[in-house]
């Protein structure tokens, strides 16, 4: 077989990929999609974002990330059991892994675990907290006074 012919399977298949990934982002956005950053692993160095496309879906937030050919969300937060711990601004050294103008929360997750960590851009923010105080009527709401 010749090389050339290998080089060019190969870079096809670069190419297919490549376009599964920008096509699955593109349909994500288009149906109600937010550009969110999330990171699990919450420590001082700053290092641990991960890009991703956050949607609404009634109680739930479903986060998909950025480079993924999954079909499903990567992480789904509940709105029933989800308070914000605290809200900062960014590190210097995480403000290139965020998206633009980004607000950090953080929170933890009911019954110990591992914190989350989202960063979202002023305009997500506020859908964000809209949706976690928009929960239906007879709710208790655990950060409402």
């Amino acid at each position: 077989m010749d090389i050339s012919v290998v080089v060019v399977a190969l870079m096809a298949v670069v190419l297919l990929v490549l376009l599964l990934l920008v096509g699955r982002r593109v349909r994500l956005l288009r149906s109600g999609g937010i550009h969110v950053a999330l990171r699990t692993r919450v420590d001082e160095s700053g290092k641990g974002w991960a890009w991703g496309v956050g949607r609404y879906h009634g109680d739930q937030f479903a986060w998909f990330r950025a480079i993924s050919l999954r079909t499903g969300p990567d992480r789904i937060l509940h709105r029933d059991g989800l308070e914000i711990a605290s809200r900062r601004e960014p590190d210097h050294v995480e403000t290139p892994n965020l998206p633009s103008g980004s607000r950090v929360l953080r929170f933890e997750p009911p019954g110990g675990g591992a914190p989350i960590e989202v960063a979202m851009g002023p305009d997500a923010l506020t859908g964000f907290l809209s949706w976690m105080e928009s929960a239906p009527p007879g709710t208790r709401l655990p950060w409402a006074s």
